[in-house]
């Protein structure tokens, strides 16, 4: 997985991403359940953070049907177009939800996902969950001709253990194609794909990893260790450990060296935390954090112009080694 300015090749495919993609959960409209974790954004704003993050550098973004079933992808696609962009500008990454259905489900919804992103293509379209009535097997069997009829360009998978993206892989290699992806929650707080066998595997097979949630839905930042009245404002994450006392006091010293290095780096806790993710790996994993202000784009897209030093990447995965 060879890097080229910042971008590396997604898996063994050719499709090549920036180290820092933008993740669109939160362009959902609040259409479903899934959507109402996040406030309506207007689309002025929308077109902003769109805009901005291609200014920037980042040359993907990725999201899914399951996100306000569809409206996540409509109003990426309405954003695009609004700043003048056309097929080819940027890649697009969506995924298909599997939930209550069977693998024959996901060439009967292609055109809703078309659809929904028309005119942008579907250079990378995943399977967003193990939980279908099929196994992965099948529905990357089914995955592939979507690719063989030229109505996807790659193929990915998410939430997959070990297992079932060495199944998944297997599928697609008798084919002749190769798996790109699993997209997985992976931030400094918590590691668990490095020791429950995603990580090595992936390497092994040379699939790259996408981390979602890569700033631990924002403890990574120290904001709530700075004030714990944002904790009064938090939505589901309440219900989280980490943002229990004795989690906030357990992560602490981590994020207490965070801070020390974001003014080392004249960066901010965020950007180190990126930073760590995109190189502790060398190119195997890239990085997803969302953005619903210019602040949050310009941190994302910052988090790609250095490099944390080989001392302290180390430093950062012993300090996090607990989250393993």
């Amino acid at each position: 997985m060879d890097s080229i300015n910042n971008k590396v090749s997604l898996g063994n495919t050719k499709l090549m991403v920036t180290q820092i993609g933008l993740g669109c959960w939160q362009f959902s409209k609040q259409k479903n359940l899934a959507g109402k974790f996040w406030p309506t954004l207007e689309d002025n704003i929308i077109n902003e953070v769109v805009s901005l993050s291609i200014e920037g550098g980042i040359n993907w973004f990725d999201t899914a049907e399951v996100y306000g079933n569809g409206a996540s992808e409509r109003a990426l696609s309405k954003a695009l177009q609004n700043i003048g962009k056309k097929p080819g500008d940027v890649l697009i990454a969506t995924k298909w939800w599997p939930m209550f259905r069977f693998a024959s489900n996901i060439p009967k919804t292609i055109d809703e996902r078309i659809k929904a992103l028309s005119p942008f293509p579907i250079d990378l379209y995943q399977v967003h969950q193990p939980w279908g009535f099929s196994n992965e097997k099948s529905e990357v069997a089914a995955m592939a001709e979507l690719l063989d009829k030229k109505l996807i360009k790659n193929i990915g998978v998410s939430n997959f253990s070990a297992p079932q993206m060495k199944n998944a892989w297997e599928t697609l290699d008798k084919k002749g194609v190769q798996l790109a992806s699993n997209q997985v929650r992976y931030n400094l707080l918590d590691r668990r794909i490095e020791t429950n066998g995603v990580m090595d595997m992936a390497k092994k097979l040379g699939i790259s990893i996408i981390a979602y949630s890569p700033l631990a839905q924002g403890l990574v930042t120290g904001k709530f260790h700075d004030d714990a009245e944002l904790l009064k404002n938090i939505g589901f994450r309440k219900y989280s450990p980490q943002f229990k006392p004795n989690g906030m006091a357990k992560s602490l010293p981590l994020i207490t060296t965070i801070k020390e290095l974001a003014v080392k780096y004249n960066a901010t806790p965020s950007q180190i935390a990126l930073n760590w993710l995109i190189n502790f790996h060398g190119n195997t994993v890239v990085a997803i954090p969302g953005a619903t202000k210019e602040k949050h784009v310009k941190e994302n897209v910052g988090a790609m112009g250095f490099r944390l030093s080989d001392a302290d990447l180390h430093r950062l995965d012993k300090e996090s080694a607990i989250y393993k």
